[in-house]
């Protein structure tokens, strides 16, 4: 049986254990309930494996497709005993979260194919869209990229002036306009900047009103549309914020976008602050998207780039 390399705990695997606290001690309580007394893995251990993964916020649909896989392992191996199950879960569970796309590298480093590269972050409001936006043009400018910010969330009141703060913070500059301007003109006047100033990375913000809004989903096609105008292709990231202590919520945020928009990554907020962080899993699995970022904290620094190994080495314990 293939086991997880571990390597060296750096302070982000540190951080990331100390994000996901929540979670994983109401994991660990629930699984110990499970094998607690049993010698194999049989068709009780799997219902009760079943629950303990839905009550998790892992989600029905990959509920399903875990035990399914387990099944198979079992029936193939012929005997796994329940003392192995940790770790057959573990790797079920990486084996079913996806990699970022090699166009779309989450790494702050990491080479574009295209300049500026567009990326257009998505979500309603009070998930950590700006927040997150300021985190990550903060990473990019510590790897030494060149980033624009477009404040495109012309609609709530003050969003210009809080990505305004975070762009301070990260030391990036932010193209903006007045309360109630068209988004779309925005999300132009920021590229046509971007290329004048030869930027390498461009953010832009959008509104967040409600998702059962369907006026918010046209705006942003239009957005896009406009944006294609100005610099081929773009945006070539449309990266979906969800606070990951909503829960099933999330679940359902994640439907109608996905949708309404082309979403190529997700960013998971606020995993410090819930229970829920098996929500990641489900919503990465259910509609195919990568987990491209999750945030951890409130510090700058606290925004990582998401790697399926060391999350779930964190999830279920080093």
């Amino acid at each position: 049986m293939a086991l997880f390399r571990r390597d060296k705990k750096t302070r982000e695997d540190e951080r990331l254990e100390e994000g996901l606290e929540k979670t994983r001690t109401s994991l660990f309580k629930k699984f110990d309930r499970l094998v607690r007394g049993k010698d194999t893995i049989d068709e009780s251990v799997l219902d009760e494996l079943e629950e303990v993964l839905v009550t998790s916020d892992v989600g029905v649909k990959t509920t399903v497709d875990i035990i399914r896989r387990i099944e198979e392992r079992v029936a193939r191996d012929k005997y796994v005993s329940a003392g192995e199950l940790q770790q057959v879960i573990r790797e079920e569970i990486s084996g079913l979260l996806l990699d970022s796309e090699p166009d779309r590298p989450a790494d702050f480093d990491a080479q574009f194919p295209t300049k500026p590269h567009v990326i257009m972050v998505v979500g309603v409001n009070g998930v950590g869209k700006t927040t997150s936006i300021g985190k990550i043009a903060h990473r990019y400018q510590q790897a030494g990229r060149h980033v624009l910010l477009g404040a495109g969330d012309t609609f709530r009141a003050a969003a210009t002036e809080q990505l305004q703060i975070w762009g301070d913070r990260a030391g990036v500059d932010v193209i903006k306009q007045g309360h109630g301007a068209d988004p779309a003109a925005v999300a132009f006047d920021t590229l046509a900047a971007a290329k004048t100033r030869g930027a390498e990375v461009v953010l832009i913000d959008t509104a967040g009103r409600l998702h059962t809004k369907t006026g918010l989903m046209d705006e942003l096609s239009k957005v896009k549309r406009v944006m294609d105008k100005q610099v081929e292709g773009a945006p070539h990231e449309v990266l979906l914020v969800l606070d990951a202590s909503t829960g099933q919520n999330a679940i359902r945020q994640a439907e109608v976008f996905t949708r309404s928009v082309d979403v190529t990554g997700l960013i998971l907020t606020k995993l410090d602050g819930t229970a829920k962080g098996g929500i990641v899993i489900g919503i990465s699995n259910e509609f195919r998207i990568p987990v491209k970022y999750i945030g951890v904290g409130e510090q700058l620094d606290d925004l990582q780039v998401f790697n399926k190994r060391r999350f779930v080495d964190a999830l279920f314990g080093s």
